[in-house]
């Protein structure tokens, strides 16, 4: 039976390049054209394609133990449980499969907490702007207005104000409201970062009032921006962390974190069949233990400062806009709304990167990229630029 494209579920205008090998930076399709990889599955494969610890993990965790169920414990999932609560300051640690998951189950234990502790609130505050995934609840809790008419009726009880406005999200606070929710850097929105002193007004805010600060760090954790965690530039901490992309390094895995105070799930309020299999998290404690070093983490932010000058002298000379991000989390604002028009010059140039919106790109390459490899990507963009 040959293989044809027309049986796969239309989600997303693809194009017709069939992918079949990575490495590191590197794409390779069917029919043997590279491309320089700037996406990385939108800054999920954090080493790269390919990275030998994440295909060594699969290869001695599959024949070791893939899945027991999740009604027992696996030593990779206890492993990487705690490699994430001592790095990140929680206690209580959920695995499953994807960052729409992760922040589902943050919305649920919010509510939970809210019934048992704040009586019966359940309403959460999060922004405009932002993307927390594309179950009913996390897309009623996104402030992406390409979501507003779809799947009606929505999930009630979320509530949106600006980014970076402490006054809004102070006034929007009321005894319903359980939690507050942001994202660190909004990058469907075009990679839009919180302020560090808006993060720590947040923490302030949230204690005062007895709310709940969930950070959403699907994008941003794990080594994205240059610190493990992107709170920790602002020196604050979360009461709920959700993490997903990078935690797996190329597999789907994710994580809903949170502290010993909030934990109130009991027997049966949360699960599934796949959450915590030993083969992913056998990945996540290899990426982790990869990530999580000194070195690693200020070569992340070396590079990032070499990305983000590259682009600013790249726009400068083509008369575009601000460098906005941290780290390996950047967005170049285009001085028009022809984005895709930019990311579809730059494939056939075999450049993948992404647009966000119509008037930016967003570059999320492996943590792994070399200067080498910037400078090469900025050779194929700049035509495009024009």
């Amino acid at each position: 039976m040959s293989e044809t494209l027309e049986h796969v579920m239309t989600i997303t205008d693809r194009p017709p390049a069939v992918m079949v090998e990575g490495q590191g930076s590197w794409l390779r399709d069917a029919d043997g054209r590279t491309y320089l990889d700037f996406v990385q599955g939108w800054a999920v494969n954090c080493l790269g394609h390919g990275h030998p610890v994440v295909v060594e993990a699969l290869r001695a965790q599959a024949g070791r133990l893939m899945n027991c169920s999740p009604a027992f414990h696996n030593a990779p999932m206890t492993r990487l449980a705690t490699l994430v609560a001592e790095s990140s300051g929680l206690d209580r640690v959920f695995f499953c499969n994807s960052g729409a998951e992760a922040n589902e189950g943050a919305i649920k234990l919010a509510r939970k907490w809210g019934r048992l502790h704040r009586a019966g609130a359940f309403e959460i505050v999060t922004t405009h702007g932002g993307f927390h995934g594309r179950t009913l609840a996390t897309m009623a809790a996104s402030g992406k207005p390409a979501f507003e008419p779809l799947f009606e009726p929505k999930v009630s009880g979320f509530t949106k104000v600006p980014l970076n406005d402490l006054d809004a999200m102070a006034a929007a606070i009321t005894e319903r409201t359980v939690a507050v929710m942001v994202e660190p850097i909004q990058g469907e929105a075009g990679v839009i970062s919180a302020t560090d002193d808006y993060l720590r007004g947040l923490r302030a805010l949230t204690t005062a009032r007895g709310v709940l600060l969930i950070l959403d760090e699907i994008q941003t954790g794990i080594g994205r921006t240059g610190r493990l965690y992107g709170f920790e530039h602002a020196g604050v901490q979360p009461d709920i962390m959700t993490l997903g992309k990078g935690i797996g390094g190329g597999v789907p895995l994710a994580a809903l974190v949170a502290s010993e105070a909030v934990s109130c799930f009991e027997a049966g309020d949360q699960g599934g069949t796949f959450n915590g299999n030993a083969l992913m998290t056998a990945v996540g404690c290899a990426v982790l233990e990869t990530v999580n070093t000194p070195a690693f983490l200020a070569a992340v932010r070396d590079t990032g400062a070499y990305l983000a000058g590259r682009l600013a002298a790249l726009s400068a000379a083509h008369g575009h806009g601000e460098v906005r991000g941290r780290g390996l989390l950047l967005a170049l604002a285009l001085g028009h709304g022809e984005g895709q028009k930019i990311v579809d010059g730059a494939r056939e140039r075999g450049l993948l990167i992404n647009a966000p919106r119509p008037d930016a790109l967003r570059f999320m390459p492996a943590l792994t990229v070399t200067r080498a490899e910037i400078d090469r990507m900025v050779e194929l963009l700049a035509p495009c630029l024009g």
